[in-house]
């Protein structure tokens, strides 16, 4: 079955069309506006040669942008295991929080976070898999593609944490010396006398001895916290290119770092685009009405360029929120249903057993109840459960917030998305998830009319 999603899923059940519809409509909106962070990755890479002569080259092959990031993540990881405060954030990265683990967001994005990286619901697994020959064994690829995964993600987060943790205890020290510089300039304490071992004892006596002048430089000295400093972490973009940005940019030989790191991202972007786009082309080039008209180099340019064109919008002004909207709204609540209706499909409708028949066709081993307990139970109950905490949390907030920047306050503050914002996630929304009941509605009324031609001619 050398198919698309749309035609895997027609092949299927003719009613389960619109799946591999709403499939390709999140692949769209996501190549929209994730060759932004491209675009960025580029902006990034090529000020990181300022006052260099070397250059790079980006091939777009798949497995040299998928094995390389591995490669600069084996560096970073040597360098940020050196680094001075690298153990502090490997311990706040290992230290249980429960406040986080009552937190639906929590949840929510961790099951985002593995729909993208192993492209559960796009499509794009589908569009590969095509390539597949029918002996294939696709369930020990699972299973080895499912380790690399988390492993990779444990991985990287030893390396994002060892680098945090040198950002924050950078930013605490520094913020410590400035508090040491204030009072021994304030107070023309002796050069040396003050240090972060007796800054608070020092402080002590300062605001017992001289209360008046002490009450007049407070205001001036900072509440320096390392627990604050590790606190503040972003995720997404922030993360990526300003944490990032300003923790390499402390480290020596910053130039060499920004260009390794800056290089990575761009290919995992560009690899990450190559099978989305391929989630998008592979369907439309199996459309014998597309294809009769165009050819395929022709769907794919347009493909393209019509991404290009709408991608322009979140360099505007606003982009950046555009850009959160579409992040944060247009392929999470929809994966989540996509993938729900995935798994009931195929174990319910398709038929365990006769999924079951096909693999062991496939791989030549029939499957024990790990897999049907997992694909029947567990998983259907695990998204239902993610779509009653993304509805708690909606609930409790009552409304949709996102983070703005406020000049006035000179820092990030929480606001209500206003209500034309809302009405445009709602239809992000709906613009995926609704190709799933409107496809099994329209095959249902192709029918029925094609039943009435034929009774008529009879």
């Amino acid at each position: 079955m050398r198919q698309g999603s749309i035609g895997a899923w027609r092949t299927i059940s003719p009613y389960l069309s619109g799946v591999g519809v709403a499939s390709v409509v999140v692949s769209f909106f996501l190549s929209m506006y994730y060759n932004v962070i491209n675009a960025w990755a580029f902006w990034y890479l090529f000020h990181s040669f300022q006052e260099a002569d070397s250059a790079l080259w980006c091939p777009q092959v798949v497995y040299f942008t998928a094995l390389l990031p591995y490669c600069v993540l084996m560096i970073y990881l040597v360098r940020g295991l050196t680094l001075h405060g690298a153990t502090n954030g490997l311990a706040y990265m290992f230290t249980p929080k429960m406040e986080q683990l009552a937190n639906p967001k929590a949840w929510i994005n961790a099951a985002t976070q593995i729909f993208f990286s192993l492209g559960l619901g796009f499509g794009s697994l589908i569009a590969f898999a095509s390539y597949n020959e029918p002996s294939n064994d696709c369930q020990k690829h699972t299973v080895i593609v499912s380790i690399i995964n988390s492993s990779t993600s444990i991985f990287a987060s030893v390396v994002t944490f060892s680098i945090y943790g040198f950002k924050a205890t950078f930013n605490y020290e520094s913020c410590l010396n400035k508090v040491i510089l204030l009072l021994t300039n304030s107070f023309d304490l002796e050069d040396g006398f003050l240090t972060v071992s007796n800054l608070e004892e020092v402080k002590s006596y300062l605001a017992s001895a001289y209360p008046s002048k002490y009450s007049e430089v407070f205001p001036q000295i900072k509440n320096c916290s390392l627990e604050s400093e590790l606190e503040t972490a972003v995720q997404g973009t922030g993360l990526a290119f300003i944490v990032y940005t300003e923790a390499i940019k402390n480290m020596e030989v910053s130039q060499l770092w920004s260009v390794l790191y800056f290089f990575m991202l761009l290919m995992l972007g560009i690899g990450s685009m190559l099978g989305n786009t391929a989630a998008i082309l592979t369907p439309l080039t199996d459309s014998k009405v597309i294809s009769s008209y165009l050819p395929k180099e022709a769907i794919s340019g347009l493909v393209c360029l019509v991404n290009c064109a709408i991608g322009l919008v979140f360099t505007m002004e606003a982009g950046n929120y555009w850009f959160d909207i579409f992040n944060d709204y247009a392929a999470t609540l929809s994966l989540l249903l996509i993938v729900l209706v995935e798994t009931v499909a195929v174990c319910y409708l398709y038929g365990l057993r006769r999924f079951e028949s096909d693999l062991k066709a496939m791989t030549g081993h029939a499957l024990n109840w790990y897999w049907k307990a997992m694909w029947g139970g567990v998983s259907p109950l695990l998204i239902i459960s993610l779509f009653v905490f993304y509805l708690s949390d909606y609930i409790i907030t009552g409304t949709l917030q996102y983070q703005a920047w406020d000049a006035s306050q000179g820092q990030l503050v929480t606001k209500d998305y206003p209500p034309y914002a809302l009405a445009i996630i709602g239809l992000l929304v709906a613009s995926s998830t609704m190709c799933i009941p409107l496809g099994a509605l329209g095959t249902f009324i192709v029918r029925h009319l094609k039943r009435g031609d034929t009774a008529s001619v009879a």
